[in-house]
């Protein structure tokens, strides 16, 4: 038996799913490299915007309390109840898992029961492609993932392995039930969505897969036993972690081989000098990683009042950012007085009236929602005013703060990528 201490769960629901094209189209059945056009290609945009604006993607990830191996059987144990699969048995065992982290993800049930109008309605062209976008988003719920995970574990000096899910070679769909019964013993989150399981093994809804990743703190033995390198069963481009290229399979003679896709512009053009960015990033910013991948970023401002002779004061900018792996979306912002500091109270504005103001700043929250790129896109009105009266000078601030985050993640996966090459 081999129990762990560290510990993880996660759950999610998903404000958006940035499935790749080329991803999608391969499971439409089209040759790798095909451009899709005319009505396909009307088809495949109709399926994307529907799912972006109706679609309810989630996942759910929780680490297991103890994994056992069988020695004289291909049985393996999570959590006392036991699976037969002498791929995952092996693969786990070869590694040195000590954990397994148990997952489950689904693209909601939202899109089958489009689907299912539209074949009632005989519109089969788009009840196949909505049919085959669902199939992709959960794919793409999948590898994002064991994205997330290989962060959380990057950061203990462990490794996560490929996945295995009951259907794949050497382990019977019929196991599904128990899997599932299992990853629904949740500890301190609710599992995000209702599924079940039929008795055979199929999902309902159908658009769901349930994944189980090994865990190893032995991480030198990737390095010798190619099979159980990760990165070469992920397809996710624009991981930092990546130590191999994705081998889904052998690649045409003088094919490239695939590159890492930057999820941030690192030739940025920003609308301050890069000096001060520097500077900014050193001395205001302050970072925190979470668990699930998160950043909660901390920025403080110092200015100054425009009347009563200028006096000073300092505001603090608390950002939200998603995971890298969803290119670091912009979950939360907020801005207002920093602790113990009463300059703001000699703002004319906020003389005039305070409660108006304070509520305009503490309501604005430009770019909430959009990855954190788009501060590269944001036209605003230049306004270096030190004070918050105007809401040009506050937007000019928010583009500071942002901008500043945008360049000290850039210099962070630059200085990774050095050490790494």
């Amino acid at each position: 038996m081999r129990q762990v201490a560290e510990s993880i769960e996660i759950a999610d629901t998903l404000a958006g799913v940035d499935v790749q094209p080329q991803e999608y189209t391969r499971l439409l059945g089209y040759p790798h490299g095909w451009v899709l056009e005319g009505r396909a290609a009307e088809l495949a945009d109709w399926a994307r915007e529907w799912y972006a604006k109706d679609g309810r993607p989630w996942f759910y990830a929780r680490q297991a309390e103890c994994v056992e191996f069988d020695a004289s059987t291909d049985a393996i144990r999570i959590d006392g109840v036991a699976f037969n699969s002498k791929r995952l048995h092996s693969a786990l065992e070869q590694a040195g898992a000590h954990s397994a982290i148990l997952v489950a993800v689904g693209a909601g049930p939202e899109a089958e029961e489009e689907a299912r109008k539209r074949w009632i309605d005989e519109k089969p062209d788009e009840y196949f492609f909505l049919e085959v976008f669902a199939s992709a988003v959960v794919e793409h719920l999948t590898t994002i993932a064991g994205a997330r995970l290989c962060d959380w574990a990057e950061q203990r000096g462990m490794a996560v392995l490929p996945h295995s899910s009951p259907g794949y070679p050497d382990w019977d769909v019929a196991e599904q039930p128990q899997l599932l019964q299992l990853i629904k013993q949740t500890r301190s989150e609710q599992f995000p969505s209702h599924l079940d399981v039929f008795d055979s093994g199929m999902l309902r809804p159908k658009k769901a897969q349930l994944a189980v990743f090994g865990v190893t703190r032995h991480t030198e033995r990737l390095q010798r036993l190619t099979t159980l390198i990760p990165c070469e069963s992920c397809s996710f481009g624009p991981c930092q972690y990546r130590r191999a290229p994705y081998k889904r399979a052998p690649r045409p003679t003088g094919e490239p081989l695939p590159v890492r896709i930057k999820v941030l512009d690192s030739d940025a053009q920003y609308t301050v000098n890069r000096r001060a960015l520097q500077r900014w990033s050193e001395e205001r910013v302050a970072m925190r990683p979470g668990l699930d991948g998160s950043i909660d970023v901390e920025f403080r401002y110092d200015g100054t009042t425009c009347t009563n002779m200028g006096r000073p004061l300092a505001f603090i900018y608390n950002v939200k950012l998603g995971p890298r792996a969803e290119g670091y979306p912009i979950l939360e912002q907020c801005c207002g007085p920093a602790p113990g500091d009463a300059g703001y109270t000699a703002m004319c504005k906020y003389v005039a009236d305070p409660e108006s103001l304070m509520a305009d700043i503490e309501s604005e929250k430009p770019l909430i929602g959009q990855r954190l790129n788009s501060i590269l896109k944001w036209r605003r009105e230049p306004n270096a005013a030190g004070c918050y009266c105007e809401a040009s000078s506050r937007n000019h601030k928010w583009g500071l703060v942002l901008e500043t985050i945008h360049y000290s993640l850039v210099q962070k996966e630059l200085s990774e990528e050095t050490e790494t090459s």
